[in-house]
């Protein structure tokens, strides 16, 4: 949670987890695809779940385990699978719309500072996010854009105070950077490159954690491969340890790969945002023959999929074009059992089994070739979302049976869906927002971008006052600046302001100032934004494979 109203004393206090272990005894049935190391999938199959955990999997009929013998066993209708797991993304930036990538880029340096850039995407989010009571409608919008998809732990949205504290906000999707669990390790993340001469404190930084993501050689020029080459700070000597998850890595060679296996190293692959920024992406058949463990990551709005539901549909359509790099198992699993096992959490995720954490996703029917369904599965598939045993999106009548109260209802796709949003560990200022009133007030708000006094009604009086008087104020950390002045997904300082580095020559023009203009906001999914597969087809740098075949997916 925020804890906006706190005393940055109380920083230092340990927070509860993630909607702590008290759910209620359930028992849900289904087609099971556990992702378990055996592959096993129970056509009839019942979860037995109880306090946030799996007590049993079990095939229909049997007798229920000690203490569930009084408990229904609610028909989910559907497939169930666990919750997807998303190890790539900037969650704040995903209120904005897929960018018309002007043209193709070899490396992030060439992009994230130019005029389109920073009047379409940084621009608008150093305003929003300086925005006192902004930030709640904002982590109300793109925690629902997750959850709606299946998706039950991303990377989370970053903070900042006037404080000077920086932190993590912790909402209903789980966020692997702050956890306070001791058996969910929180991960370590970083976005600009590592320079040679900090390789060697850098690794003492990579043995601290159990897992940390790292944005790494982003581009596919030599220039994005020298951040990669500079974590060897002596010969043979690489700050590369089993801790360490590439993000990207598009600009890695076969040797490279081979390196980053041979240190139990492993990546996160994000093709739809590389196929649009640099119009290809790593060199995962090679990633994969390394024997590199590998995840999935849909990056963020702006040159990404949608949700991860919609990174799946890339990935597999990237392998079948390139001769079957996955099967349709091992491209769910990217998104599942190894995902948890980059993060060190297979113990309790990534898998339906006993002891597990019940963080469950279901979808429509029960087709043979489980694998594919969910693949090609879209948003109003979605039957049921439950995160840690507690039922938060799914149809009306699986909600209801679940026991699932007080919640917002909304349409997807035409079909209503019920979304459970109340939180005992939850914000104040976000759980006194509604979907429905989080999507008007940020609608406004991007409209009216461009008019500093229209803008500034955006915001509910109340929600703006409560934002001001409190002592402590939170606001987005969007992430770093680049050393040479450049916006690489850009920070504010603590006064609000742009936080630049002076750039000399060529550069100078990345900070000169830029009109803003009236933006719409990012639908929640992709079968309710009739824009989406145009714009897609419209991107100049991606392959056919993806304008032509991605809508089929749909």
């Amino acid at each position: 949670m925020l804890m906006a109203n706190s005393n940055p004393l109380s920083m230092k206090k340990k927070e509860e987890p993630i909607d702590p272990a008290e759910s209620p005894k359930l028992a849900l049935s289904g087609q099971v695809v556990t992702m378990d190391a055996g592959g096993t999938v129970l056509k009839h199959g019942v979860i037995f779940m109880e306090s946030g955990t799996i007590r049993a999997v079990q095939e229909s009929g049997q007798a229920p385990p000690g203490g569930f013998e009084s408990v229904a066993i609610i028909d989910s209708g559907g497939t169930i699978f666990p919750g997807l797991i998303e190890l790539h993304n900037h969650l704040s930036y995903n209120i904005l719309r897929l960018w018309d990538v002007p043209r193709t880029y070899s490396n992030r340096g060439q992009w994230a500072g130019i005029p389109e850039y920073r009047q379409l995407i940084s621009g608008p989010m150093k305003k929003i996010g300086s925005t006192p009571g902004l930030l709640a409608a904002l982590v109300r919008w793109v925690e629902a854009k997750c959850l709606v998809s299946g998706t039950t732990t991303s990377q989370g949205i970053a903070l900042f105070s006037n404080a000077g504290v920086r932190r993590f906000y912790r909402g209903i999707v789980r966020n692997v950077e702050q956890t306070n669990d001791a058996d969910l390790p929180e991960a370590g993340t970083r976005i600009p490159d590592i320079d040679s001469k900090d390789a060697a404190s850098f690794l003492a930084r990579l043995a601290q954690k159990k897992c940390f993501l790292l944005h790494l050689a982003e581009g596919v020029d030599d220039s994005a491969r020298k951040h990669f080459l500079s974590l060897q700070f002596k010969p043979g000597k690489w700050a590369i340890i089993e801790s360490l998850a590439g993000i990207h890595c598009t600009g890695l060679k076969e040797d490279d790969f081979d390196v980053m296996a041979g240190k139990g190293a492993s990546m996160v692959w994000s093709p739809l945002s590389n196929l649009l920024l640099y119009g290809a992406t790593a060199d995962i058949a090679r990633a994969r023959k390394s024997g590199l463990r590998i995840g999935l990551g849909s990056d963020w709005s702006p040159s990404g999929s949608k949700n991860l539901l919609g990174e799946l549909k890339v990935a597999h359509l990237y392998s079948q074009a390139n001769g079957g790099i996955f099967t349709d198992q091992e491209i769910v699993a990217l998104a599942t059992r190894n995902a948890a096992s980059i993060l060190r959490w297979d113990k309790f995720l990534g898998s339906i089994e006993p002891g597990k954490r019940a963080d469950l996703l279901v979808i429509d029917h029960r087709p043979k070739d489980v694998y594919q369904a969910l693949i090609k599965a879209k948003e109003n598939s979605v039957r049921l979302v439950i995160i840690n045993g507690i039922p938060r999106c799914g149809t009306p009548e699986l909600m209801t049976s679940l026991g699932a109260g007080n919640v917002e209802t909304l349409s997807i796709g035409g079909e209503k869906r019920a979304i459970y949003l109340g939180q005992k560990t939850g914000d104040p200022d976000v759980a006194a927002i509604s979907l429905r009133s989080a999507k008007a007030i940020l609608r406004k708000a991007l409209k009216d971008l461009p008019q500093a006094a229209k803008f500034a009604k955006a915001v509910p009086a109340a929600l703006k006052r409560s934002a001001e008087q409190r002592p402590v104020t939170w606001q987005l950390a969007l992430d770093e600046l680049g050393p040479t002045g450049l916006d690489v997904r850009p920070h504010l300082s603590l006064d609000g302001k742009p936080t630049m580095v002076a750039a000399k020559g060529p550069l100078a023009a990345a900070t000169k100032p830029v009109q803003l203009k009236s933006l719409q906001l990012d639908h929640l999914t992709v079968v309710d934004d009739d824009s989406f597969l145009d714009l897609i087809a419209r991107e100049r740098n991606l392959p056919d494979m993806v304008k032509k075949d991605l809508p089929a997916y749909y």
